[in-house]
């Protein structure tokens, strides 16, 4: 089968057969119909995430038919279509797993990062952490709901019952969970990269109340704000931005050093907290609501031998919502 191959860290991807995979113990194999580029492969790739399994097949935003099943796999059947996220195995057994924190797991495996992942024809996955994918998505529009969605819904999530919502950065994540704060009811208010026109007007078309530059100051105080982004010097700026007892929610799974700062940023009660992973309950909820609202992706296509330019691309803000790739 093709496959886009890391080796190196900090190197581009190589496009070359390699063996398809063999669906394990209650694995299935899946032949890969779309798969979504991340930021989160960005940081693999470019070596800001350490230790990833290499050689790796990067990749964790799948859809596909499921085309072989393996020992003791039941729960899927030859041929549904299913979503592949990050999270591709938990012990079960931690502490985090028992008390309902799987997505902190200490021994948790990744998706395209300790686990080969969807820049390929074919890719194998635990079937318990298989979502099935509504009919109302095309592979392509659905791909990238298996991470900018999940984790921008679960970073929602953590905003509590939050009115006016702050987004720093507008990209795959949200330009998608703008949709699902708009059906609750809530207000966005999304920053982007200052000039950025194009991003703004994009934002205001799927719902926001209001678009700006990162650096510039919301016509009124959030209740809370989310960094996508992976920027820290955004977190002094998003505290400025909430009001008393404002929480700051930062969404991605790296971030450059946040920068020191006074006190009174932080006084009064507001707080800052990190999002990690994802758990299987995000996902059902997420794929209950996603076609009630419904969220809509915005995708741009790339074929498999592409990845290295696709990536490129969302390296430099050049992509409107989300690159998918098509084997």
């Amino acid at each position: 089968m093709r496959a886009m191959v890391l080796y190196e860290q900090g190197k581009r991807l190589r496009s070359q057969e390699v063996e398809r995979p063999e669906a394990g113990r209650g694995q299935v194999l899946i032949e890969v119909g779309a798969c979504a580029v991340c930021r989160t492969d960005l940081h693999v790739a470019d070596g800001e995430l350490k230790e990833p399994k290499l050689p790796l097949v990067l990749g964790h935003e799948i859809v596909g038919r499921v085309a072989g099943l393996g020992e003791e796999a039941k729960r899927l059947n030859v041929g549904d279509r299913v979503g592949v996220p990050w999270l591709g195995w938990t012990c079960g057994k931690c502490g985090y797993c028992k008390t309902g924190r799987e997505n902190l797991c200490d021994f948790a495996k990744f998706t395209g990062y300790t686990l080969d992942g969807g820049y390929a024809q074919y890719t194998v996955a635990d079937e318990r952490f298989c979502f099935r994918i509504p009919e109302a998505y095309s592979d392509a529009e659905a791909a990238p709901l298996l991470c900018a969605g999940l984790i921008g819904y679960r970073s929602l999530r953590m905003t509590g019952e939050a009115k006016r919502v702050g987004t720093y950065g507008f990209g795959a994540a949200a330009h998608l969970i703008t949709q699902v704060a708009a059906f609750q009811g809530r207000e966005i208010f999304a920053f982007t990269r200052t000039g950025d026109e194009r991003g703004q007007e994009f934002a205001r078309r799927l719902g926001a109340v209001w678009a700006g530059g990162s650096e510039e100051m919301p016509p009124e105080k959030l209740d809370a704000a989310i960094i996508f982004a992976p920027a820290g010097e955004l977190v002094p700026m998003a505290l400025k931005a909430v009001a008393k007892g404002g929480r700051v929610v930062c969404g991605g799974i790296h971030m450059s050093a946040i920068p020191s700062f006074e006190y009174d940023l932080l006084w009064e009660e507001r707080s800052v907290c990190s999002v990690a992973n994802l758990t299987r309950r995000d996902g059902a909820e997420f794929f209950e609501i996603a076609p009630r609202v419904p969220v809509k992706s915005t995708v741009q296509a790339f074929r498999l031998e592409q990845a290295n330019e696709a990536l490129e691309m969302l390296r430099r803000g050049r992509i409107e919502g989300a690159a998918v790739l098509i084997p």
